[in-house]
């Protein structure tokens, strides 16, 4: 099977590369599994200094690495460039503070010394999506590595450059030989890898069914994973809020990364009082954005990832709009080469529609008015997903009833919902489980080991389990 590298933006093919053989595939495991072995006893302070390393050449060398990402997947190129600064942060902020999120603990029992020590579990597979492609995997990457673990990365079949240049860095930023290795290989050998028994854990980022698909191969054979999938995140404004700020993100949050994200505002669920100044004032908004080639630094939204994302976004508005949804801007792809779409606009959208109970991968925004925040809450939470939220009030008794009840992994109060290393990362319900980033993400993957030690044996003790 060839992996192909395609440009969204016109449809021409960039570069194909052929799938590792069984044999490639062999020797790359025996490689993660003696890598483990010698680079689980590398110091903190060596991990770190490979890290920073890494961040200085994915900082030094943005543009280049910008320019790979905007063509294979049609993110705008200053987005692109962002992500990359944004990985760089990600490297320096486990490199500073992972020796401290691993230190042992202390813990007063009836032992002389007690404590916990986290300690490394071996070769991680990640499993990682086209939209955000260095990204996704420096969240998993900086803290897997720098807790003593090694990786594998299975990235998206459309992304092969950029799961190529990952590995580039990394091994120019000095990291043993084998404690990073990129897997060129389709989704259909997941499984035999997630089998084999030197791979000890996983972790995905991707659609729920693919996250129902791994986890049920991890669970399995035994072994830890951590899933990060689909978002319908909310936008709930109320009569409280800064509208002109609101508005200004909502459009932000709806369009980021062509409309390809995850934690990206999907539903926007505003009060009644303020409902028709708000749809007012965001189809405007929306009908200002300019789609058009990436590369150009005032665009401001490109083209899909790939055909098919094209076509599934189409049907879904298509069948919308059919099924009684209001199309209040968009709604049908361009006339011009390449996975181009409008920035798109529906309400009224009901229950049966696909808008309304599917997660809509592309710059469509979906707009519901709501009597009182009773009702936006519980629309909130009639969602299957649960990852991010986003609340618009001044009102504090507001700002903690949505902070308490709504179902999500994250609110952000008065901002837009963005992943952040100083934050855990991830949701609940069918957006997954475990959490990414900050000290909850590097503890993930570590066997977290109770120690406890008596200096002079006193007996057998006690036989309660």
């Amino acid at each position: 099977m060839k992996l192909q590298s395609i440009d969204p933006s016109t449809g021409e093919l960039i570069e194909s590369f052929d799938e590792i053989s069984d044999a490639e595939l062999e020797a790359a495991l025996a490689r993660a599994q003696q890598a483990f072995r010698a680079y689980r006893t590398t110091s903190f302070a060596a991990r770190a200094g490979w890290l920073s390393k890494a961040a200085q050449i994915l900082e030094g060398e943005k543009d280049k690495w910008a320019h790979v990402m905007t063509r294979e997947m049609g993110k705008t190129y200053k987005a692109a460039v962002a992500e990359a600064e944004k990985c760089a942060w990600a490297c320096r902020y486990f490199a500073e503070n992972g020796e401290r999120f691993l230190a042992d603990e202390a813990i007063e029992t009836d032992a002389d010394k007690s404590y916990v020590r986290y300690l490394p579990l071996g070769p991680v597979l990640a499993v990682m999506p086209w939209n955000f492609p260095f990204w996704q995997v420096m969240r998993f990457a900086a803290p897997a590595l720098m807790a003593g673990n090694v990786g594998l990365l299975k990235h998206a079949s459309n992304v092969p450059r950029c799961a190529l240049a990952l590995q580039e860095i990394f091994r120019r930023a000095g990291f043993p030989a084998g404690a990073f290795q990129t897997l060129l290989m389709s989704s259909k050998r997941v499984a035999r890898v997630i089998a084999d028994e030197r791979v000890k854990a996983v972790t995905l980022t991707g659609s729920d069914l693919a996250g129902s698909q791994v986890a049920e191969q991890a669970g399995k054979h035994i072994k830890k994973s951590v899933m990060e999938l689909g978002g319908s995140d909310p936008f709930i404004v109320l009569p409280s809020a800064d509208l002109d700020t609101a508005v200004r993100t909502a459009i932000t949050a709806r369009n980021l990364n062509n409309g390809q994200s995850c934690i990206a505002a999907k539903r926007f669920i505003v009060h009644a009082q303020i409902y028709d100044e708000f749809e007012r004032r965001m189809v405007e908004g929306l009908e200002r954005l300019k789609v058009g080639d990436p590369m150009r630094e005032d665009t401001d939204v490109g083209p899909l990832a790939t055909a098919q994302i094209l076509e599934t976004v189409q049907r879904q508005v298509d069948e919308s709009v059919q099924a009684g949804a209001r199309l209040l801007a968009g709604g049908k792809r361009l006339d011009r080469p390449g996975n181009f779409y409008p920035v798109s606009a529906l309400a009224g959208i009901p229950q049966g529609a696909p808008a309304y109970r599917e997660e809509v991968f592309g710059p469509v925004a979906l707009l519901f008015k709501v009597r009182d925040l009773g009702e936006a809450i519980e629309l909130a939470n009639s969602s299957a997903y649960g990852l991010g939220s986003s609340v618009w009030t001044s009102d504090e008794e507001e700002r903690r009833r949505c902070v308490d009840e709504l179902e999500a992994g994250s609110t952000f109060i008065n901002a837009m919902v963005v992943s952040d290393p100083r934050l855990p990362f991830g949701g609940v319900k069918r957006s997954g489980y475990g959490r990414e980033l900050s000290r909850d993400g590097i503890r993930e993957f570590v066997n977290v080991k109770a120690v406890s030690i008596t200096e002079r044996a006193s007996g057998a003790g006690s036989h309660t389990e």
